[in-house]
């Protein structure tokens, strides 16, 4: 047997053994993995206690996909709505780039008038990347814009070769590669979104494919990017779970057996099952220097990775946001609710209405005394959103106090305190909401308009 080359790893500094090259296997029928994916029966978690180190690179980001998967789930998108929004994705991925790429379609006009716009802004980050079909003539498109990479889809499960393609693997790789190629004789860089890779065969065809890109990525001295598409959702980030659902299994074998290095790996997650936020970040603890993610998680079916949960990863994950302008995230889900009609369910984390408000009475009064008790970090420091107690007839004077100067943003100067004739009047009516049989809590908007009416009243201003 021929001896295999042993290499230094720098990134662990450990010698490590050439691993054994991985053919095609053109299988005759589909593997669909019905041992896992039983369509009648709920999806399986499979173990193998097969564990893969962790591999953190030296640097991680985001890439964003709000005008792609996006716009996939929802009306379009105007060009004024999209060149503002990229404008806001510029200033929260601050000026080292966090938010590295943002990808846009280039079917219509008017989406290419967007990319126009967006590009004669002149940011460095986020690079404005492309959607298209794989067609010569949209190659040359993306070239004559001026764009320098644009994505490309590459189906990747059995699923889809077999019963959407109608081809062989070999059919499938042997076309992927001709697109690939064709893209590459513009000058183009591919980005290849491995669609639904958390149901195919890891060793069977992705890293045989893989290893056909890198070895194209040398031809062309051009970098070949790979998009890990979970685009069902079935990703796992449990230690020692069987591929293909194993983000970790993925991501290692994409680097240890194909040769793919860390910043040409990229996760793409779907939330079918909740996990879009964790596989994203297993996917940089073990080696993908990107997460494609999209603004409140707007995107097919239950939606991809949410933008802004990223950021607070990245935050936890590097103890720094290096750069990151995290009260632009409140911005923005201010602009979709206010310019473009979009409810933001009341919970959903760091942008919902209720997201670090306290509604129980005991957690009120612990807010009250220190709000470090109850609130998950500064939001009023990161997100310009203030804690917030909410209002029943346990809340007291201080309580409705605390309301008003944390809801309406009262600078220090202004505030009122416990003893203010708006907050006994405040609580006048509280009471008699309760006296009258009420059993829930005050709701923002009610306390809002008692407020103002008070305040009327009273001639006094906030």
């Amino acid at each position: 047997m021929e001896d295999r080359k042993v290499y230094l790893n720098t990134h662990t500094n450990l010698l490590e053994l050439e691993e054994h090259m991985y053919p095609l296997v053109d299988v005759e029928t589909p593997n669909v993995f019905r041992n896992l994916f039983h369509y009648d029966e709920i999806p399986k978690i499979a173990f193998n206690d097969r564990i893969v180190p962790h591999h953190m690179p030296d640097e991680i980001w985001i890439t964003d996909t709000t005008f792609r998967d996006g716009q996939q789930s929802r009306a379009p998108y105007t060009t004024e709505q999209i060149v503002t929004i990229y404008d806001y994705l510029h200033r929260l991925g601050g000026p080292s780039g966090k938010i590295r790429q943002s990808e846009f379609f280039l079917y219509s006009k008017k989406d290419r008038d967007a990319v126009y716009k967006c590009l004669e802004k002149g940011y460095q980050f986020p690079e404005i990347t492309s959607w298209i079909r794989a067609s010569k003539k949209d190659f040359q498109l993306v070239k004559d814009i001026g764009l320098k990479e644009t994505g490309i889809l590459v189906s990747c499960s059995d699923y889809h070769i077999f019963y959407k393609l109608k081809m062989t693997r070999r059919q499938a790789m042997e076309h992927y590669l001709s697109v690939v190629k064709e893209c590459m004789e513009t000058g183009v860089r591919p980005r290849c979104h491995l669609e639904d890779i958390t149901r195919s065969d890891i060793y069977g065809f992705v890293i045989p494919f893989c290893l056909e890109l890198m070895k194209l990525a040398q031809e062309y001295n051009i970098p070949v990017k790979i998009r890990v598409c979970d685009t069902m959702g079935y990703g796992v980030n449990y230690p020692g779970a069987v591929i293909p659902r194993s983000i970790q299994g993925i991501i290692y074998g994409l680097m240890t057996h194909a040769g793919v290095p860390c910043e040409m790996i990229e996760f793409h997650g779907h939330n079918d099952f909740y996990k879009a936020v964790s596989n994203s970040t297993t996917a940089w603890l073990y080696g993908a220097c990107g997460v494609n993610c999209s603004l409140f998680g707007i995107g097919e079916r239950t939606g991809n990775t949410p933008l802004e949960a990223m950021v607070f990863e990245y935050a936890q994950l590097r103890g720094t946001l290096d750069g990151m302008d995290t009260t632009v995230i409140t911005e923005l889900a201010e602009y979709y609710e206010k310019e473009l009609g979009y409810k933001i369910p009341s919970r959903t984390p760091f942008v919902g209405k209720n997201f670090n408000v306290t509604r129980a009475g005991i957690h009120a009064d612990g807010m009250l005394k220190n709000e470090e008790i109850y609130n998950i970090f500064d939001t009023d420091k990161y997100l310009n959103r203030p804690a917030l107690v909410s209002i029943s007839n346990t809340s007291g004077v201080a309580g409705i106090a605390y309301w008003i100067n944390a809801y309406f943003k009262l600078p220090a100067e202004r505030q009122i305190d416990k003893d203010s004739r708006l907050v006994k009047e405040v609580k006048l009516w509280v009471d008699r909401q309760y006296e009258e049989g009420r059993i829930t809590v005050m709701t923002d908007e009610e306390l809002v308009q008692q407020i103002t009416q008070i305040c009327n009243q009273l001639d006094f201003k906030l």
